[in-house]
């Protein structure tokens, strides 16, 4: 056992003015309290504090968290009370003490309700001072150094709690060291096989190779010194348990690995510090992929280094870590160097990062929530910091990888969730969907019915399954709109020769246009690939051909103005019609196009005037059939184009043709092409259309005929 003017020496290395006597009168209570008891060992039970005390000096800790590491078993193993500890030492140091104790009274790898409210005082209680958790890591550390001694029960149930709960917030604060270590103890109790293997695996490769760390740390050194920079150099093999995940993680046998030796320059400045790293790759090949620049970049729990890996000697590959003494301090000490001490004075290092911030926030994130289970997760991925876990509102645990949006997380859950999701909240609060999800968030997914997939998904996720459902959907959708499309479009186009468009006629026009079926005759229909007249022809090719010879008339025919070799043709960038005012436009090689008065396309001939000609309406024009085109603008809702349809043909309107120009969650844009007899027969049309209450305007088709020659509408 550590003697007290041993550990007192310990603390005077890093603090001069250490409270000596303070130290020797906690050693004596302590010894004095626990006199009599024993260990599973059978070492004094003493010994436990003592080492636990020493393991705090080695981050350089205060007097108050020493004196705590010696006294943190007494209010709970011995007659000691918080009010004597109180009045002997400090109301300080009595809490520190009972906090440990709450903590230690804590089964967190209980029955998992249990554990999370367990959990959750653990958490809050680590809050209130985080060196109450210092104490507990190094509690637990030792107790798995010498967890040999107990029942193998009950050492697999400490070691999955201490890697479930303890070696993860170890590292999360910060504290690689004993996250490192505690880790590989587990790993000794839990997979023992395992780890004999990779141990067995370093025996050969050191008969093989030797003991390549002191060569290849003074081939570093060289190195530096021959480009003039100062650093220490040391290096290490890596622990098995990091060993044996990497393997996992890639897939990857033992000599492939790159990183099982590991060497870290320390330098004086940030400066020495990336002359370091030019130094190493002016000597060494870089592995490609392998660098990392967390100094300019450094990670939330305050770790800053340079990472790289190199071929080093023999072609093996090594990974290096180039910082400052500061930043050493912070990467292997983590929170600890908040209270650390130098020559006697707390030393404030600029790279610590504020100890308290993460816990104190998860504490008051959940500090009301009523589902155990939701915080005990939230809580436990709260601690990974390089992968991405949200959460349902139920508490599910969904995985995903870094840069995932809230349609990743909708079709993670189920695909139908996905299909149907139209917005979300994370944490409570409405979100883009656009928006990359951050660690420990919970995420609320919002759903409509009507709701469907739309192609820009594609762009915002990451994850194969929700692209791959997304592409899916989006081709089937396309297919079953363009069927409810063309069955509209059928039924208008028979009502109005007074047919129905029943299954058998659909089969029928199908095998007679040489299509493999119904819905795909449908699905073309809709599609514009077959019109609607097309479907009425191959069916009743008679009536059709008595409609056509009654219906139009040339367009020649249709107005007054022109000279006899002249030939005239309705403008397509508006579709005149009878009743409204048209001029012609003399077009070289393409005769007289007749243009609505209000058409955007005449701007480009004001400077022709001799052109332009003064047209007007025959009387028999009104009682033929004219095409124009409508632009409307409906929501995209299950019912709506049934209903514009509709209302055309009630209206005796044939619909010639329908294309959709934009297509949104909320909203369609179409343009259809009707057979109308004048311009207050389709006003009447345009009246009754814009009266349906889905429907958000409609306005007549205009295009600026050069910009139609670049694909480009002018509406």
């Amino acid at each position: 056992m550590i003697a007290v003017d041993d550990l007192i020496g310990r603390v005077r290395t890093y603090n001069p003015h250490t409270d000596a006597d303070l130290i020797r009168r906690a050693y004596a209570f302590g010894q004095a309290a626990h006199e009599g008891q024993f260990r599973k060992s059978g070492e004094p039970y003493f010994t436990h504090p003592v080492e636990v005390a020493a393991l705090l000096t080695e981050v350089r800790l205060d007097d108050a968290t020493i004196v705590t590491a010696l006294l943190h078993d007494t209010i709970e193993d011995t007659k000691a009370t918080f009010s004597e500890i109180s009045r002997t030492f400090t109301p300080e140091i009595a809490h520190l003490v009972d906090g440990v104790t709450k903590l230690t009274n804590l089964e967190l790898s209980s029955v998992e309700t249990q554990q999370a409210e367990n959990f959750r005082k653990l958490l809050m209680a680590m809050s209130k001072d985080l060196r109450v958790l210092l104490v507990k890591l190094a509690d637990r550390l030792h107790n798995m150094r010498t967890i040999k001694s107990m029942d193998p029960e009950k050492q697999k149930k400490k070691a999955h709690e201490t890697m479930e709960i303890y070696a993860p917030l170890a590292g999360r604060m910060g504290m690689q060291y004993i996250r490192e270590e505690l880790e590989d103890l587990c790993f000794r109790v839990l997979n023992p096989e395992a780890r004999n293997s990779i141990m067995r695996r370093f025996i050969n490769l050191r008969a093989e190779t030797g003991d390549l760390i002191p060569r290849i740390t003074e081939d570093i050194r060289t190195a530096l010194l021959k480009e003039g920079v100062e650093g220490r150099v040391t290096g290490r093999e890596k622990r098995p348990y990091s060993i044996w995940r990497k393997m996992q993680e890639r897939k990857e046998g033992f000599n492939r690995l790159s990183d099982i030796y590991g060497f870290r320059i320390i330098t004086e400045n940030v400066h020495d510090a990336y002359s370091a790293l030019g130094a190493v790759h002016q000597r060494w090949a870089a592995v490609p992929g392998r660098f990392k620049d967390y100094i300019s970049q450094p990670k939330s729990n305050g770790y800053r280094s340079i990472q790289t890996t190199v071929s080093g000697r023999s072609a093996k590959r090594v990974e290096i870590q180039i910082r400052t003494a500061e930043m050493h301090q912070v990467a292997e000490s983590g929170v600890a160097a908040h209270w650390s001490y130098r020559d006697g004075e707390r030393v404030q290092n600029p790279f610590a990062v504020d100890p308290f911030r993460w816990l104190r926030s998860l504490a008051e994130r959940f500090e009301a929530s009523e589902a155990p289970d939701d915080f005990l997760e939230h809580v436990k991925l709260e601690m990974f910091t390089d992968q991405v876990f949200c959460f349902t509102p139920k508490g599910e645990v969904i995985k995903l990888p870094r840069g995932a949006t809230p349609i990743d997380f909708a079709y993670a859950i189920h695909t139908r969730i996905g299909d149907s999701c139209v917005g979300a909240k994370v944490d409570g609060k409405r979100v883009p969907l656009w928006t990359r999800l951050r660690n420990g968030q919970s995420v609320s997914i919002i759903r409509a019915e009507g709701q469907r997939p739309q192609s820009s998904w594609e762009e915002m996720v990451v994850t194969g399954r929700a692209k791959s459902a997304i592409r899916r959907y989006i081709r089937d959708e396309h297919r079953e709109a363009h069927i409810r499309l063309g069955r509209e479009i059928a039924r208008v186009s028979l009502e109005r020769i007074g047919k129905k468009a029943t299954d058998k006629a659909i089969e029928t026009a199908a095998k007679l246009l040489m299509v493999k079926s119904g819905d795909e005759l449908l699905k073309q229909i809709g599609a514009a690939e077959i019109t609607g007249n097309e479907l009425v022809r191959a069916l009743y090719p008679e009536l059709v051909k008595e409609e056509v010879e009654t219906a139009p008339l040339p367009d020649s025919a249709r107005v007054i103005g022109l000279r006899p070799d002249q030939s005239a043709i309705s403008a397509p960038c508006c579709t005149p019609v009878p009743g409204e005012r048209i001029v012609g436009i003399i077009e070289r090689g393409k005769g007289v196009m007749i243009h609505a008065i209000d058409c955007p396309t005449l701007e480009e001939f004001d400077d022709e005037t001799g052109d332009w000609m003064d047209l007007r309406w025959t009387p028999e024009s009104g009682r033929a059939c004219n095409q124009t085109s409508l632009v409307i603008t409906m929501v995209n809702d299950a019912g709506v184009l049934g209903r514009i349809c509709t209302l055309i043909g009630e209206h005796r309107s044939n619909i010639v043709d329908i294309t959709f120009t934009d297509r949104k969650p909320d909203f369609y844009r179409m343009k259809v092409d009707l057979m109308v007899r004048d311009i207050e027969h389709m006003s009447n049309i345009r009246t009754a259309i814009e009266a349906d209450t889905d429907i958000a305007a409609v306005e007549r088709y205009r295009q600026i005929q050069n910009a139609a020659n670049r694909g480009e509408d002018g509406f």
